[in-house]
């Protein structure tokens, strides 16, 4: 067993006796404590020089990496200006608490998927619960729609889990896996509390689009690095010209627009609406 290579492999943090277990003998380790290879925390943890930091918090505490903590590590999708701040979980009768003054943010409760005894990361569905605790709502559900398609998770499913928790149960109810990025729910979801129903993800000249409202009205998203290869610039291009020519009327928003500017966009949507472009093909107006 190459013992540098496994514990890399983990993120340059491994336990002790999951090292032995899986073919290291109380001697390899013991040589790569004494020549510097490694390190030991909270003396069964083997941490390398180039560990992932927020492992080897996890590890020195006791506890797993949770909420946005493993969103960050997953590659959720996380609200601009969310406070990213060490997440970690631990049972309700550890005894960390006098560690509360580090700058982390912790969950005291019971797990509810099982786990190894040597994972320093929550897994999903837990992970999904603590963001529900801890973020709006609407920053939660982007969050949660996210992780459906990174993980690929049923909707359905996550609706039967017995959360325990309301905000999470409601999340859950309203989770549908269709977006297609956090922007495309957070769109969504604020322009359906004025009653505005919009299909996600229609198909339209042969390319999904983000959302058509009506028959007539498409609206296209643009992630906050969105597209910066020519290329692809181009093929958004060519495909709003080719919606035009259908008859679509086309509003194209950026990052900003959505999350910083959401009144003005929402107001460009209404006048469009009240225009009855989403009623009749543009060339009939």
């Amino acid at each position: 067993m190459d013992l540098m290579a496994w514990i890399a492999a983990r993120g340059g943090v491994a336990h002790r006796r999951d090292a032995l277990r899986r073919g290291a003998t109380d001697g390899t380790i013991r040589r790569a404590i004494l020549d510097g290879s490694v390190r030991v925390v909270r003396r069964q943890w083997l941490v390398q020089a180039d560990a992932t930091a927020e492992l080897v918090l996890a590890a020195s505490r006791g506890a797993r990496l949770a909420c946005l903590s493993v969103a960050l590590i997953r590659g959720w999708w996380i609200p601009d200006g969310v406070s990213i701040k060490p997440h970690l979980s631990l049972p309700p009768h550890a005894t960390d608490r006098s560690r509360a003054d580090d700058g982390c943010v912790r969950h005291w409760d019971e797990p509810l998927t099982p786990f190894g005894a040597y994972d320093l990361v929550e897994p999903s569905i837990d992970a999904l619960r603590h963001v529900a605790m801890c973020l709006p709502m609407d920053d939660a559900l982007a969050v949660w729609e996210s992780a459906i398609r990174q993980e690929e998770l049923d909707p359905a499913s996550l609706a039967l889990i017995p959360w325990k928790n309301t905000r999470a149960a409601q999340l859950a109810a309203e989770c549908t896996g269709l977006p297609d990025s956090g922007l495309e729910t957070r769109f969504v979801t604020r322009i359906r509390r004025r009653g505005v129903q919009v299909v996600q993800q229609a198909w339209i000249a042969g390319r999904p689009v983000d959302g058509l409202i009506g028959e007539w009205l498409v609206v296209q998203l643009d992630g906050q690095e969105h597209h910066a290869a020519a290329p692809e610039r181009a093929r958004d291009a060519a495909l709003d010209a080719e919606l035009t020519l259908r008859g679509y009327t086309v509003l194209r928003f950026t990052y900003a627009q959505v999350i910083h500017h959401w009144p003005a966009t929402e107001r460009t949507v209404l006048r469009a609406m009240a225009a009855g472009l989403h009623l009749r093909p543009r060339r009939a107006a």
